[in-house]
C-alpha cells in the first residue's frame, strides 16, 4: 500500500516532464534566434560606416583645361605719299661708280650717279642738284653744276625704282676747255651726298 501512493497512476507525471522538455526547447530556440538578431544587426554596422567614411571623402578636384591667349596685333598703315611733289631729302639714297680706274690718251673719266626713291610713293627730282667734282689734294679741277649747259627738267622719280645719270668729265680745268688737265692721280665726289669718292689716274 505504501509503495502504490507513490507512483504516478494516472500519467500526470509525464505530461510534466514532455511539459518541461517543451519549455526548455523553446527556450533554446529563442535563445537561438536572439543570437541570430544579434549577429544579422552587427554584421549592418560596418556598412553603414563604411557608407558614411565614403560620403565624407573630399570629391575629386575638377579638370582644368588650358587658356588659349590670343594676342592682335595691329599693324599700322603706312602714310599716304603726295604722288608727284618734291622728293624728300630724307627719302633719297645716292652712290656713284667710276666706268675705270685709269684713263690713257685722250679717253674721258665717266662717273655713274644713281638715285633710288625710297618714299611711300612718286617724287618730282631736279637732277640739276647732282654736282661731280674732281680735285687733285686741295686743288679744285672741275664741277659738273657749273659746267652743265642749262637745268635738266625734272624727273619723276617712282618708289624704289633707281634714276642713273652718267657724267663725263672732259679733262678740261674749268668750264673754259683753254687748259688740259696733267697726268696724275685725281678724286671724284658727289658734292653733298653720302657716297664713295672715287680715285681714278690719268696717264
Amino acid at each position: 500500500m505504501g509503495a502504490g501512493t507513490g507512483r504516478d497512476t494516472d500519467g500526470s507525471g509525464l505530461d510534466r516532464y514532455w511539459r518541461r522538455r517543451a519549455l526548455a526547447l523553446a527556450g533554446v530556440l529563442c535563445g537561438v534566434g536572439l543570437l541570430a538578431w544579434t549577429c544579422t544587426g552587427d554584421s549592418d554596422e560596418p556598412v553603414q560606416n563604411a557608407g558614411a567614411v565614403e560620403s565624407t571623402s573630399p570629391p575629386p578636384p575638377p579638370t582644368v583645361m588650358p587658356t588659349v591667349t590670343v594676342t592682335t596685333t595691329a599693324t599700322p598703315e603706312p602714310e599716304a605719299a603726295d604722288d608727284g611733289g618734291p622728293c624728300e631729302e630724307k627719302n633719297l639714297v645716292y652712290s656713284m661708280s667710276a666706268e675705270g680706274k685709269t684713263y690713257s690718251g685722250s679717253s674721258s673719266p665717266e662717273f655713274r650717279v644713281t638715285v633710288v626713291n625710297t618714299g611711300s610713293g612718286s617724287c618730282q627730282f631736279g637732277p640739276e642738284s647732282l654736282d661731280v667734282r674732281i680735285t687733285s689734294g686741295s686743288d679744285r679741277i672741275w664741277s659738273s653744276a657749273e659746267c652743265r649747259d642749262g637745268d635738266p627738267s625734272k624727273e619723276t622719280l617712282k618708289r624704289g625704282i633707281p634714276y642713273v645719270q652718267t657724267v663725263t668729265w672732259d679733262r678740261k680745268r674749268g668750264c673754259d676747255g683753254e687748259s688740259t688737265a696733267r697726268p696724275g692721280t685725281y678724286v671724284a665726289d658727289l658734292k653733298d651726298k653720302k657716297t664713295k669718292k672715287q680715285i681714278f689716274h690719268l696717264r
